[in-house]
């Protein structure tokens, strides 16, 4: 599935600030910080990543569903869809949401 690129370009304004490298992913695009992906897109969504133990309860916040590209649901992992990412300030949040978990995961080993 090809990713809204309109979308892609406003996860790269909230990424300013940061060293961010892009990646094909999951028949979108992921941003990888430090080697672990913080964020991406997939469709008209944006994918987002929270602790296993905050899934149930992010999962119920406006446009935001498991994330399943696989049909295997993945825990952790959201898709927030355009109700959920309508203003600058929604999709900043997800993504410094999204980000600041990625910050506190081990550093990926080198291949």
């Amino acid at each position: 599935m090809a990713y809204e690129e309109g979308l892609a370009e406003r996860v790269r304004d909230a990424l300013a600030s940061r060293e961010v490298r892009e990646q094909k992913m999951f028949g979108g695009i992921a941003f990888m910080i430090d080697g672990k992906m913080a964020c991406g897109v997939h469709g008209d969504s944006l994918i987002v990543r929270v602790p296993a133990e905050e899934h149930d309860k992010a999962v119920k916040e406006p446009g935001a569903r498991t994330m399943d590209i696989t049909s295997r649901p993945m825990k952790g992992f959201l898709f927030v869809g355009p109700a959920g990412i309508k203003t600058t300030a929604s999709l900043e949040r997800w993504v410094e949401r999204s980000t600041d978990f990625v910050a506190t995961l081990p550093a990926k080993k080198k291949r």
